[in-house]
């Protein structure tokens, strides 16, 4: 199952100063400098909105939108890069993309449920948070949601058996695991200290009944 994506417009403007100083003042009037990679055209240097480029960043980083730049065309683009600082954003990177190409990218997972395993001890464990996959940017999901009910001790879902919506091609290895179901391990130094001291009660009651 998988989460579609909803496509918006995202407004940026382009960059005629690179120095430091520059983009510090970006930065601090709530500004993010960013670069539109791709096309037939050369890089393209912007900035644009923080708030709204969170906005877009939350949507997932798989889902393409359309750039629209300020005095100039609207770009099909997804996010490649965010570059953060302390939690914030400091600087974006771009790919443009083709609506009639397919593209590779790794999309969010969404684990939901309760692993059986977990309600008799078992300890869950996600070895992976992303998936990589293939297809047209308008059909790629957001995320894949996957429902780990199923898993008991000591199994494990692997990329092979997550169910990709139609138009979707995997490109991760069918072996990867992304989820596993651990046995509870056993605290045996102290079993064997249990073990020990029930030795030792049981031979001294032996000697006190052979002292009697």
């Amino acid at each position: 199952m998988s989460t579609n994506h909803h496509t918006f417009q995202l407004s940026v403007t382009p960059r005629t100063e690179f120095h430091r100083s520059s983009l510090r003042k970006l930065r601090e009037n709530g500004r993010v400098p960013a670069v539109v990679y791709g096309g037939e055209s050369e890089s393209l240097a912007v900035h644009v909105d923080v708030k709204q480029l969170v906005k877009a960043a939350r949507t997932g980083r798989s889902e393409f939108f359309d750039l629209k730049v300020e005095g100039g065309q609207t770009l099909p683009v997804l996010i490649k890069d965010l570059q953060q600082r302390k939690g914030e954003i400091i600087h974006a990177d771009f790919q443009q993309v083709s609506k009639n190409k397919p593209i590779r990218v790794k999309v969010p997972l969404s684990f939901t449920g309760i692993a059986k395993g977990t309600k008799v001890g078992g300890i869950l464990q996600f070895q992976a948070t992303e998936l990589e996959v293939e297809g047209l940017p308008g059909v790629l999901p957001a995320s894949l949601e996957i429902d780990i009910t199923p898993l008991e001790v000591g199994d494990k879902l692997t990329a092979s058996e997550v169910k990709l919506p139609e138009g979707i091609i995997l490109h991760a290895h069918p072996d990867e695991v992304l989820a596993v179901v651990l046995q509870q391990a056993v605290d045996t130094a102290a079993e064997d200290v249990d073990s020990t001291d029930n030795e030792s009660a049981a031979e001294a009651k032996g000697t006190d009944t052979d002292e009697g």
